[in-house]
């Protein structure tokens, strides 16, 4: 039986980034937007509250909790606070949390910085620029060269923060796909800033491997290799969570404007049309935030939750579409402006369709 009532811990969890969000990260959301400008001050305090870092394995200095259910509470408040920033906080999962799963004992080495005083970003390379892009089949291809691997190939949507290295790249190497820690710098890696709609804040990359070679030891989880699918699986249930965010915050703002608009004397929010947009919203907020805790329970079991995650994300990318696009008519003519938040959260919701893995639980 699920119980849908959050525990007094995970009560607190949600308390405490909401009022981070609240108070760190919505202040500056369009500011980071319109500069293109990740602010390095809320990366800070974000690191210092562990979000990552504690789910990471006692061993390496992590908090040894991790937790899918409590990383989609998590995910869900910062994302309702801005899609870009929030992306850019779980960025360290995106390295942190595979190499924990995975990696060998020499590979888990490198988790030590993401738990040291300051802030470091994670990169995790998955989807190509192709119109039939596949996270299970790869067009990246790694094959054998010595006592090494050379990839081939090219991503886009990488998140590109500086400092992020190495970047995990996924690949298909003898038919299966693989995970591959690539230096930054390594020759025949090129990465160009990508231009998108939404998520402005967040540098993304376009990726380009000619010839990278990298050593055996590369291979994330050496011969055993690493469960791409689990990744792929937690990636759409931390994005499920995050369109959810972004679905209630724009609902939010809608609601509100509602209630304080007057038209012919009374508020926007006694109109029928208006009352029952709304309604309607909220009930698929929450539809779709009851399928994304019900993947990660699934993960937090150790079950399969591909099904599950697929479901999750597939009704959350419709709803937060939906919504942030019924919070922008709600506005009227403010909707459409920058003064206001629904716009930048109508750009950011496009993007959930073409997004996979840029968060994990």
């Amino acid at each position: 039986m699920i119980d849908f009532q959050p525990s007094d811990e995970q009560q607190l969890v949600i308390d405490t980034v909401q009022q981070f969000a609240r108070s760190e990260i919505r202040p500056v959301a369009r500011e980071s937007e319109e500069t293109s400008k990740l602010p390095e001050k809320v990366l800070t305090a974000a690191h210092e509250l562990g979000l990552v870092a504690n789910a990471l394995p006692e061993s390496v200095g992590g908090g040894g909790e991790r937790s899918a259910i409590t990383g989609v509470l998590v995910a869900e408040e910062l994302a309702w606070g801005d899609l870009a920033i929030a992306l850019a906080i779980l960025s360290p999962g995106l390295s942190a949390l595979p190499i924990a799963e995975w990696g060998d004992d020499e590979q888990k080495q490198a988790l030590a910085r993401f738990v040291g005083p300051s802030f470091v970003p994670g990169a995790l390379a998955l989807v190509e620029p192709r119109f039939d892009s596949d996270p299970y089949r790869p067009a990246t291809l790694a094959r054998r060269d010595g006592d090494g691997f050379v990839l081939d190939g090219a991503k886009c949507f990488v998140p590109w923060i500086d400092g992020a290295d190495p970047v995990l790249v996924v690949a298909n190497e003898g038919g299966s796909s693989q995970i591959f820690l690539v230096p930054r710098d390594a020759d025949g890696l090129h990465a160009e800033r990508e231009r998108n709609m939404g998520i402005q804040a967040l540098p993304t990359a376009e990726l380009t491997l000619s010839g990278v070679r990298v050593p055996a030891s590369a291979r994330l989880g050496g011969e055993a290799g690493a469960n791409v699918r689990r990744l792929i699986t937690q990636g759409r249930v931390a994005l499920a969570a995050m369109a959810v965010g972004v679905a209630r915050a724009a609902f939010e703002i809608a609601r509100d404007y509602a209630k304080e608009r007057q038209v012919f004397g009374v508020p926007v929010a006694t109109k029928q049309a208006i009352a029952f947009k709304l309604a309607d919203m909220a009930i698929e907020i929450d539809g779709a935030r009851l399928l994304a805790w019900e993947a990660a329970w699934k993960l937090d079991r150790g079950e399969d939750a591909t099904r599950e995650a697929l479901l999750a994300r597939r009704q959350a990318n419709r709803v937060v579409l939906e919504v942030s696009d019924g919070a922008v008519q709600v506005l009227g003519g403010h909707g459409y402006i920058r003064d206001y938040l629904p716009e930048l959260h109508l750009r950011n919701a496009r993007g959930f369709t073409s997004f996979e893995a840029l968060a994990l639980v």
